[in-house]
């Protein structure tokens, strides 16, 4: 989708630094961390919600957890813990429409979080 953020980022449009990437998933920094770490793992194939996925016959959101478990390690946050969330529609905080999940550690974290 040419006017979504995240597809821009993903297709190189945008350019950003890369924490992890492969065929499927790429993951960067956020620009507003909540945390002492806070990683953005995008899909690089657009999906509009994490209720768009149905099945998820893909295996889109095992890749988008592989990628966050591979950067929690390479973050140093693996053993201590982190949090990962995806948040679905408005009401759920989605503020970018292209599903995401984010990675948060380096404190420790609260509940409950909203």
């Amino acid at each position: 989708m040419s006017d979504c953020l995240f597809c821009k980022i993903a297709t190189g449009v945008l350019p950003t630094s890369f924490v992890y990437e492969d065929e499927h998933v790429v993951a960067f920094n956020d620009i507003d961390p909540k945390a002492p770490v806070h990683v953005v793992i995008i899909p690089r194939q657009h999906v509009t919600t994490v209720t768009d996925l149905a099945s998820d016959p893909e295996g889109i959101m095992s890749k988008l957890t592989h990628a966050a478990n591979q950067a929690a390690k390479d973050k140093g946050i693996d053993v201590s813990g982190y949090r990962l969330v995806v948040n679905s529609g408005g009401d759920g905080g989605q503020s970018v429409f292209h599903l995401h999940m984010h990675l948060l550690g380096g404190r420790r974290m609260s509940w409950p979080p909203g």
